[in-house]
């Protein structure tokens, strides 16, 4: 950043009194521009056969590559709110029962990602502008080396992993820690 957003003047980037991060700073109009993660939200739907459903991306980053549907959650959305808005875009699919399945910290990307295991009504999918395919999978079949993104490949595994509980336990973790 090398302006001001408010009034236009050049911004220095250093630590405002009784703070203690480096933010950057409009000596002119006294504003700090705080800089916060982003929240990506979306969910693993499960089919009532039990199989994982996936969407191979149409769009960039990662075209081509298998992911869950999910996005940048909207400024006036909860996180299920989100969550929900995406499956539909990404996958036509009307998700049920939402419950909070992962919740995975990426310092390095400034970003949060929050998936929910949702159920799937029944066998109604399609493809979006951004979906190339959507398919179900069985456990076993899923396209590990294909996966998109490596929170999904997290979240992935565990949900299999407990997939008997009820209710899956949470996952909450940080992961792939390298600072700038």
């Amino acid at each position: 950043m090398n302006f001001c957003s408010h009034c236009g003047q050049p911004v220095r980037f250093d630590i405002p009194e009784m703070d203690n991060r480096p933010r950057y700073l409009c000596d002119q109009c006294g504003t700090i521009h705080y800089q916060n993660p982003r929240l990506i939200t979306g969910t693993l739907p499960v089919a009532p056969d039990g199989r994982i459903l996936l969407c191979k991306r149409a769009i960039e980053p990662r075209l081509g590559y298998w992911t869950l549907p999910a996005g940048f959650m909207e400024n006036g959305e909860t996180t299920v709110e989100g969550a929900l808005r995406e499956t539909v875009e990404e996958s036509c699919v009307d998700g049920r029962n939402p419950t909070l399945l992962s919740m995975i910290s990426l310092p390095e990307f400034d970003q949060v990602h929050v998936f929910y295991r949702v159920d799937m009504p029944n066998y109604e999918f399609d493809t979006t502008p951004e979906s190339s395919v959507v398919d179900l999978f069985e456990a076993g079949d899923i396209p590990w080396e294909e996966i998109a993104f490596r929170t999904v490949s997290a979240t992935l595994r565990h949900f299999l992993e407990h997939i008997e509980a009820d209710p899956v336990p949470v996952l909450n973790t940080a992961v792939f820690r390298h600072r700038r």
